[in-house]
């Protein structure tokens, strides 16, 4: 198939989770024979923060001005399998109406940010990347996140198929690596700032930092305020790169994922960065939320913390029993959750949604 997406980035991981994800399935998107062609607008923060400048089998085009674009970007939609708009893509209603519009067999839109953007129609707030229309045009609707959003996505915007596509992890980029003395800490956290993860992070990550004084705590990522509550112990990496994420999870006793509350609240939403910190075989702590047991056994693969108190059990567990916690994760993840697992489901998704596409044709015909 040759996919063309319009997105809002795979060049830049500065300050989102978009980028990783798409550079996982787009290589096992061209590992399996499909051709890919992304658009992404190119702003000055991504452009500053830029680390990666191609992919292999994959076209990159940046732009900077849309209607420049157009003809370029009509033409190579003339003969596309499937036309794609993502959640939070900066032109993203332009690229609907442009992909709605064009000759590509399958017309898909992939809300990265489900929860967000039913938060967004609840509260009558619109947003960047959805037209007044809703998604009730496009052939399939795929999610991020699974459960009560799915239901959303067609009581709210009108989407007529929807289905998961959860992150995922690329083994070839995330897996044990030597520690390095840099990121060393008894626990990390790697992720960038969200007020609405704030408490979570202070009962899970802040709290126990404070309690546990002689331990190292780590954080990495971007847009942290001033005001944080930093403690003596607790230690700071402004951005780590995508090739650097190992090296950080690799040389962590154990790893926190805090989700973010709107969508812990909805359930079902499975961050890359939990894959990423199994492949890597790293011990994970994370928040609960309804759904995680569909991709990973609470106590045997992972741990679960909902108070302060679960978090410094966790950072008294023993190497031996961190490490056993560690392997399941591990081989549940390379058995369920990679790239090439995703873009499998993608598959058989675009083309379930091909063969029922044509008989709803025939039917009106």
């Amino acid at each position: 198939m040759k996919l063309v997406i319009f997105g809002l980035t795979i060049s830049s991981s500065w300050g989102n989770g978009h980028a990783t994800l798409w550079r996982g399935l787009c290589r096992a998107l061209v590992q399996r024979g499909h051709r890919v062609v992304f658009f992404e607008r190119d702003v000055p923060y991504y452009a500053e923060h830029r680390d990666l400048a191609e992919l292999p089998g994959v076209q990159l085009r940046l732009y900077n001005d849309w209607s420049n674009l157009l003809p370029f970007a009509r033409s190579q939609l003339a003969d596309a399998d499937v036309g794609m708009v993502t959640s939070y893509c900066p032109d993203g209603i332009m690229a609907s109406n442009l992909v709605l519009s064009s000759r590509a067999r399958l017309k898909v839109f992939y809300d990265l940010d489900t929860p967000v953007t039913l938060e967004c129609q609840r509260v009558g707030r619109p947003t960047s990347y959805i037209g007044p229309r809703g998604l009730a045009d496009f052939d399939l609707v795929l999610s991020y996140t699974g459960g009560a959003a799915l239901t959303g996505l067609k009581t709210l915007l009108g989407a007529r198929r929807v289905a998961p596509l959860y992150g995922c992890v690329d083994p070839q980029s995330h897996r044990p690596t030597r520690p390095a003395a840099a990121y060393r800490a008894d626990l990390s956290y790697l992720g960038t700032y969200a007020a609405d993860r704030q408490k979570a992070l202070a009962m899970l990550f802040i709290e126990p930092a404070r309690r546990l004084s002689r331990l190292r705590f780590l954080i990495g990522g971007a847009l942290y305020p001033e005001d944080f509550p930093w403690t003596h112990n607790t230690f700071f990496v402004r951005h780590v790169p995508p090739a650097e994420h190992p090296a950080f999870l690799c040389s962590s006793r154990l790893t926190l994922n805090v989700t973010r509350a709107v969508m812990a609240g909805m359930g079902y939403c499975p961050s890359g960065r939990l894959f990423e910190s199994a492949a890597c075989g790293t011990p994970i702590l994370t928040d609960g939320w309804e759904g995680l047991d569909k991709f990973f056994e609470a106590g045997s693969e992972i741990i679960v913390a909902r108070r302060t108190e679960d978090a410094v059990h966790a950072l008294e567990m023993s190497p031996g029993q961190l490490m056993k916690i560690a392997r399941a994760a591990q081989e549940r993840t390379l058995a369920e959750h990679t790239a090439a697992h995703r873009v499998a489901e993608l598959e058989s998704l675009l083309n379930k949604t091909l063969r029922t596409a044509g008989a709803d044709q025939l039917m009106e015909t």
